[in-house]
């Protein structure tokens, strides 16, 4: 079934219809051809969402109107949110990162400037991207049936960075020179634990986190962590992290 987001202001649960606007209607009529009676999921857009079971009662140009079957909240969202702070990679690099990481489960995404990232923005080419990255998490959430879907936020500096750590009660670093602490042990010392944790994975872009730029987030109290002998592509380093089952 076609799983489609909407804000709360168009669910009209008193009169079980809701209201779908914007290019899901385009997409809707003129590349999925539905039509009256056709079946679709609607997802509400909040941190506790629902999902509502819908028939399709109208179609225009400009709205979808839909019969509220049934609803239900879901456990497709895992108590862990990992916010992902990404030293900002070439464009098809993120891309994939930002696709790939929605279906494994990321809460969030936040792309870093660093010293050795090779790839700048200036603000006008960030607002075109942040707008193309965050299309991408959304087509990305419908697909893969996820109940948010994961905002991509404007890019932010190392030390904007050091100074946000304090909100999150993980903070990991993910750093090729380092040689004593491992991925595993951090990952044992969440064991058992149910309560809801917000971590800050940090990965840096294609040449790397500088050392000084490690130093920086080790006075915030970052875990600074080795994934193995063997250096990973920036795209890479992500699914470490999501196979050790953060999410």
């Amino acid at each position: 079934m076609q799983k489609f987001f909407v804000p709360q202001n168009q669910i009209d649960e008193g009169n079980e219809k809701i209201t779908i606007l914007g290019e899901d209607v385009n997409h809707i009529k003129n590349v999925l051809r539905l039509s009256f009676e056709d079946e679709i999921l609607v997802c509400e857009k909040s941190e506790e969402p629902i999902n509502y079971v819908c028939k399709i009662n109208n179609i225009s140009n400009k709205e979808i109107i839909c019969n509220i079957i049934s609803k239900y909240k879901s456990n497709n969202e895992s108590n862990i949110k990992i916010h992902i702070f990404q030293g900002i990679p070439k464009a098809e690099k993120m891309e994939l990162i930002i696709q790939k990481c929605t279906e494994l489960g990321v809460y969030e995404f936040i792309p870093v400037e660093m010293s050795r990232c090779a790839f700048k923005l200036n603000n006008k080419d960030m607002t075109k991207k942040l707008s193309r990255w965050n299309k991408i998490a959304e087509v990305a959430a419908k697909q893969c049936g996820r109940d948010i879907i994961p905002h991509v936020r404007d890019k932010i500096t190392i030390n904007e960075l050091s100074n946000e750590l304090a909100n999150y009660d993980l903070s990991i670093v993910a750093y090729e020179n380092e040689e004593k602490t491992f991925l595993k042990e951090q990952l044992k010392n969440m064991n058992n634990i149910n309560r809801k944790l917000d971590i800050a994975i940090i990965i840096g872009p294609e040449g790397g986190i500088s050392e000084d730029e490690v130093n920086i987030l080790k006075k915030v109290n970052a875990k600074i962590i080795s994934l193995g002998k063997r250096i990973l592509r920036t795209e890479t380093v992500r699914n470490c992290f999501i196979w050790n089952n953060f999410v």
